[in-house]
């Protein structure tokens, strides 16, 4: 007996040790204990047996869903994950469509499934009461550290310190623009596109900003919006209105190449967002801030793989490599603006630097040191969580979707409707 034992244990490890050699996962680390190739093994049986679904909201030709269907990719890459894997279901609008994609992805074995959308929540949820023992991941949601499910999750990153950065980089073009003699300091205006009037877009916009505004003091900003996430002629159509009425320099959240394009047959600077557009507009594009995805898919996977705990919230930052900007197009950048937002991004890493500090801003000429924000989304839009403490707004920490929805002076919204 003890020497079939032998047999069979010797077996094993063979089989565990050809498991380690196909497997692409990282190698364990110098100091993992002797046992870790076994572990290593057990996980790349895990990582063969996984399959993962993807909703989007578009395709490609939406600079947001394709830094989403980007991150996906290189994630799954990483994994090592074959394409019979990973299934991707694009242009699945905000509707009843998304509960359908969502169903027929886990009856299609997927044990994971990621929404890119915030319409796609309800759906979302619907799904992950039908199907308990899949997790259902959603990013830019607002319900997950309320609704109690155990396999329904919320995403965001902190997005407002990369829209800060690349505020630096446009209020140093302002101040080139003022050296240069184009306007005077009191025309330096900037214009911003905006999808909706969310939480979402109003902490966007608004970090943008106080970016700018923290190198070039006299900048004020209009803002308009389109009412759709993407409407290229909407988007190039409220550019070219903003130039028209005086802004030197255009930024958006909003997702097709509409203001680019405007801004670069117009020749006026834009700071883009979720990825570069320098090949299409190579003499105005200066930055662009996105959230790199990977690290939550990445964060998730190996989760599940490992039988863990999914956060109900999860918000990534710069330390987790979630938040980032493309390189500075030094072409149309003001000279320094590589190193101003360096030195910006370090002091934000180290908590020396807040965005939302309450003494760079005020509402209706006063500064603020309380405010009770709308974390706990219902239908009664009770205002519920105190966000402001140690001389600044807590963006981001009590839930991951943003929730700062102050209208702050300096900032004209030219309409609401949206």
């Amino acid at each position: 007996m003890k020497k079939i034992i032998a047999m069979l244990l010797a077996l094993v490890m063979v089989f565990a040790l050809a498991a380690c050699g196909e497997s692409k996962a990282p190698e364990q680390p110098a100091e993992a204990p002797a046992e870790a190739p076994a572990d290593a093994a057990a996980e790349t049986a895990t990582a063969k047996d996984m399959k993962v679904g993807f909703i989007f909201l578009h395709d490609e030709n939406s600079t947001y869903d394709l830094n989403f269907i980007n991150a996906a990719k290189s994630a799954c890459a990483a994994l090592g994950f074959s394409e019979d894997q990973f299934i991707f279901r694009t242009n699945i609008p905000e509707s009843q469509e998304c509960y359908d994609a969502a169903c027929e992805l886990a009856d299609a074995g997927c044990s994971i499934i990621f929404a890119d959308s915030f319409g796609h929540e309800d759906f979302m949820i619907q799904a992950a009461k039908e199907f308990p023992e899949v997790q259902f991941c959603h990013a830019t949601g607002v319900r997950a550290h309320t609704e109690g499910l155990a396999n329904y999750h919320n995403a965001f990153a902190s997005i407002y310190e990369g829209r800060y950065l690349a505020g630096i980089a446009a209020g140093m073009k302002l101040n080139e623009m003022i050296e240069a003699g184009e306007f005077t300091a009191e025309e330096a205006k900037m214009g911003y596109i905006g999808a909706f009037t969310y939480a979402e877009v109003v902490s966007g916009y608004t970090s943008f900003f106080l970016g700018a505004r923290s190198v070039c003091p006299t900048v004020t900003m209009d803002v308009t919006f389109t009412g759709s996430w993407y409407d290229e002629t909407a988007e190039k159509e409220a550019a070219n209105k903003l130039i028209e009425n005086g802004c030197k320099l255009i930024s958006q959240h909003a997702d097709s190449m509409g203001a680019p394009t405007a801004c670069e047959t117009a020749g006026v600077p834009n700071v883009s967002y979720n990825g570069s557009t320098l090949d299409a507009c190579p003499n105005t594009f200066i930055v662009s801030s996105r959230i790199d995805w990977a690290p939550y898919y990445l964060y998730v996977i190996n989760a599940v793989m490992n039988d863990e705990e999914v956060a109900a919230d999860w918000t990534g930052t710069l330390a987790t490599g979630s938040v980032v900007l493309t390189d500075v197009n030094e072409k149309a950048a003001a000279e320094g603006t590589v190193e101003a937002i360096a030195d910006a991004k370090a002091k934000l890493e180290n908590g020396e630097l807040h965005v939302f500090d309450t003494a760079a801003f005020t509402v209706e000429g006063k500064a603020l040191d309380s405010y009770m924000a709308d974390v706990d989304s219902d239908a009664d839009f009770e205002h519920e969580t105190e966000v402001i403490s140690d001389g600044y707004f807590h963006e981001s920490e009590f839930r991951a979707a943003p929730y700062f929805d102050l209208q702050i002076d300096g900032i004209n919204l030219l309409d609401t409707k949206f």
